[in-house]
């Protein structure tokens, strides 16, 4: 395999940020133990409280200011961009007016910083008053068409996100080979594949964050109980193994995006494990992160420390 750079996108940019230092300061401190030419490219998810969110529920509440500037400024500062998930599929246009993000927008318009989108209202406004953004499309829009996926890439995004069913369609592939620089894949996606009720899942997200309730439930296809486990994931159709992302960057694919917002601490540890270190260091790096996180904590990771999605 040539020496090609592999760009990671890490999920849980506010909630799993103790994890996520963690994981970044060990990766400037001990490189030989994490793979060759990997590189944490962005680091994607929101702020409580801000409407615009998408995809996964956020805990109700907000940052303050400072707040948002440090979580904002501890990324940058190691060189890894902030990606806000902009992607609440009810957006209407009196809603890009809303106070609180556009302060969220400002404190990160450095021209490092980025945003997933879903709809057109909101991407034309940031188009407009915040361009030094990079607008990225976000999976949550479903295209599942080859066309439409061919003309999304010809609409000036940074990058498109790729929807997860299509992540071993060889049709779909080889059609978007020439784009390969442009695609966003995601490696470990928990839902189940084919999923009927995703889309309607993505809508009851956007009413409880636009009407600030918690309580909204939206029962899930898979009802099985590991079904938010690593190991679990491992055995979905739609998951990307090691061998599977060496493959594709050979093919030209470089961007790949670990989930993981709305899911467990220790599924999120068990993510990095197995994509970012080498498998003789696994055991060092987990330790290292584990006992860190006690240091600080006081108390070992378990279920009840857990950031879990609302179902």
């Amino acid at each position: 395999m040539e020496n090609k750079t592999i760009y990671w996108h890490i999920p849980g940019l506010c909630y799993f940020g103790m994890i996520n230092h963690i994981m970044l300061d060990a990766m400037q401190k001990f490189p030989s133990k994490f793979r060759d030419n990997y590189k944490i490219a962005s680091c994607y998810g929101s702020f409580p409280g801000a409407i615009w969110n998408g995809g996964r529920n956020m805990i109700a509440g907000f940052s303050s200011k400072p707040e948002v500037e440090q979580v904002i400024k501890s990324y940058n500062q190691r060189g890894i961009p902030a990606r806000f998930t902009w992607t609440n599929v009810l957006l209407e246009e009196k809603h890009v007016y809303d106070t609180y993000c556009n302060m969220i927008m400002k404190a990160g318009d450095n021209g490092m910083n980025q945003v997933l989108v879903n709809r057109p209202c909101l991407e034309d406004y940031i188009r407009k008053e915040y361009p030094r953004y990079k607008l990225i499309s976000s999976t949550t829009k479903r295209i599942l068409n080859t066309d439409d996926i061919l003309r999304e890439l010809d609409k000036g995004y940074f990058l498109v996100v790729l929807d997860y069913d299509l992540n071993h369609n060889e049709k779909v592939i080889e059609k978007i080979l020439p784009y390969a620089d442009k695609i966003e894949i995601l490696v470990n996606e928990t839902c189940m594949p084919g999923c009927p009720k995703r889309s309607e899942h993505y809508v009851e997200i956007a009413r409880h964050q636009l009407e600030f309730d918690p309580t909204i439930k939206f029962p899930c296809a898979d009802t099985s109980p590991d079904k938010r486990t690593f190991a679990k994931t491992m055995t979905r159709p739609t998951f990307m193994t090691n061998d599977d992302v060496k493959r594709y960057s050979e093919m030209g694919f470089k961007n790949f995006k670990i989930v993981g917002r709305g899911n467990t601490k220790q599924f999120l540890i068990d993510s990095y494990i197995y994509y970012l270190v080498k498998e003789d260091s696994q055991d060092f790096i987990r330790n290292l992160i584990m006992g860190t996180l006690f240091k600080i904590t006081g108390k070992p990771l378990s279920e009840t420390d857990s950031e879990t999605i609302r179902r």
